[in-house]
């Protein structure tokens, strides 16, 4: 879609420097970038380079002030922010039509909003409910009693189990399974066997949520499982029962949390992760790739970085292994 700077600079709240009436139709990085296309930079050391590329126009930071060149500048405090707030106008989500495929079985029960496609193959049970501008993708099951929202994408081969409630534009990628069982067992201690505890609550996913290729969300044992608005959840990660996971939490890929943990908001959990029942991860804490949280432990502290297994904060981290490297190296001496 082509859209001239002017439109994008007032969308984005950027301040334009050059000529506005130049018309853009796409976005690439600076080493692919076209004649029709937006580029951006975050750091001086690159502006240079953005401006010998082919692209029409670069989107930069408040360092660009100033700079004179033969590109127009979109200047901002976030120009990564803008850019992916341009890519939307220039790049709009594809518009699926409003259709039930004829192979889809849908109950009489179910109650479908407003522009709402159910693509091939689906199956819906009693009692589902699907806000308006939701599309489910062909393959997908939408258990009794779910409840989609409005603007929601669900892609192909998505299973949601049943009672299982959705927010507002929330986006689940393929192979996703929502409100399965928890892994709760009791031992029987004169048999030695296990016997399934019951796993009867709910899972609550709140409105601008995005859910990973292939990951699971456990439902409540008997309580309830909840993901909270705005939080981004990467590809093949498990959450398990009665976790509670606050708004803006960014979780990687291969992350796996054990039952019962509470996530504070604007939580960055980096990827491979590992974390123990009833752990909590404070408001604003970052955890790095591959650390481990023990069990009930609490990790606290706004923009604190921990790693390590058990992860503690990284510089007593990287302090403890040079310790360990100059011991070692003691000891080949």
């Amino acid at each position: 879609m082509q859209r001239s700077l002017k439109e994008i600079a007032e969308s984005v709240q950027a301040r334009l420097s050059g000529d506005g009436g130049v018309q853009v139709s796409g976005i690439a990085s600076i080493k692919t970038a076209s004649a029709a296309d937006l580029v951006f930079v975050e750091d001086s050391e690159n502006l240079d380079l953005a401006l010998a590329s082919p692209a029409a126009a670069v989107i930069a930071g408040e360092f660009a002030n100033g700079t004179t060149g033969t590109k127009p500048l979109l200047i901002c405090s976030q120009p990564r922010l803008a850019f992916a707030r341009a890519a939307r106008m220039l790049c709009p989500p594809f518009q699926h039509q409003a259709v039930i495929h004829a192979s889809a079985v849908v109950s009489s029960t179910a109650r479908l909003g407003k522009n709402v496609a159910i693509e091939a193959r689906t199956v819906m049970g009693d009692g589902a409910e699907i806000g308006d501008n939701t599309r489910v993708g062909a393959g997908s099951v939408i258990g009794a009693n779910v409840r989609l929202g409005k603007d929601c994408e669900v892609y192909p081969n998505v299973t949601i189990y049943p009672g299982v409630r959705l927010g507002d534009r929330v986006i689940v990628h393929a192979g996703a399974v929502l409100g399965s069982d928890g892994f709760g067992y009791v031992r029987d201690k004169t048999t030695g066997r296990y016997e399934k505890f019951p796993q009867v609550g709910r899972l609550e996913i709140e409105d601008d949520v995005e859910i990973g290729a292939n990951t699971t969300v456990d439902r409540g044992a008997l309580a309830v499982t909840r993901i909270g608005r705005g939080t981004k959840i990467d590809n093949l990660v498990h959450v398990g029962h009665n976790v509670r996971i606050a708004e803006d939490v960014v979780i990687a890929a291969q992350t796996g949390f054990s039952g019962s943990i509470t996530v504070e908001k604007n939580a960055v959990i980096g990827g491979q992760v590992g974390i123990g029942e009833q752990a909590t991860i404070g408001e604003g804490v970052m955890l790095g790739g591959q650390s481990g949280v023990l069990p009930k432990k609490v990790l606290r502290g706004k923009g604190v970085a921990f790693w390590g297994t058990p992860a503690k904060p990284v510089r007593e981290y990287l302090k403890e292994l040079a310790v360990l490297g100059r011991l070692s190296k003691k000891s080949k001496d």
